[in-house]
């Protein structure tokens, strides 16, 4: 009788641990990590359009006999970038048709043309890239007085800044402003002997990473 009593005795207790076993939760897998975000970089070649709006006034005499110039520009863009870091610098050039342009009378004036090779330096918040540049400028100026007209390639600076920002790992967009000197020329016109300028302008441009 006793070992009727053990052997029923083993027999609950086994199929009470079996029914414990059952009602504990199941182990799943563990789920796998994220991965690890990997922020933007500027490091590259790039090439892009812009355009944009120049203003200002020409210089030497022709600032009396013409005054005020304005007008729009279209062109393209060419640079490199290095990142290290957040920091940012780089080389751009850029060469545009223009018709910033005013008169007075009989007197015109005309940069038909301008182009820019200036360095680049900025800091990098992820796609959001905020620089100052500065370098050469140049462009095609045209007198036209009542004793003819003229045309000279005057030589200068620019300088500004501007923010870009990359929509995508290839294309980013950007806007900058830039002030322009283009240095006194001769041209031996009546009322117009030398003529250089100084222009601001505000310009947009998108760009292509390779």
């Amino acid at each position: 009788m006793f070992k009727s009593i053990f052997a029923g005795a083993v027999v609950a207790t086994a199929l009470a641990g079996t029914a414990m076993a059952a009602d504990l939760p199941r182990r799943t897998a563990a789920a796998a990590p994220a991965p690890a975000y990997k922020s933007f970089n500027w490091t590259g070649a790039y090439a892009g359009l812009n355009a944009g709006y120049g203003f200002g006034k020409e210089s030497a005499s022709a600032k009396s006999a013409v005054g005020d110039i304005k007008g729009y520009s279209v062109g393209g863009t060419a640079g490199y970038n290095q990142q290290i870091d957040n920091f940012v610098v780089g080389v751009e050039g850029d060469f545009a048709k223009t018709n910033i342009d005013g008169s007075t009378g009989t007197n015109s004036a005309k940069i038909t043309s301008f182009g820019t090779v200036r360095a680049r330096a900025g800091v990098a918040v992820d796609r959001a890239l905020v620089y100052g540049t500065a370098g050469y400028a140049g462009g095609n100026n045209k007198v036209t007085t009542a004793a003819g007209s003229g045309s000279e390639w005057e030589n200068g600076y620019a300088a500004g800044a501007g923010i870009e920002y990359a929509f995508t790992n290839n294309v980013s967009a950007k806007a900058e402003y830039l002030y322009s000197h283009l240095s006194d020329k001769n041209y031996n016109l009546t009322a117009v002997t030398t003529a250089g300028s100084n222009t601001s302008a505000i310009r947009s441009g998108v760009n292509y990473k390779f």
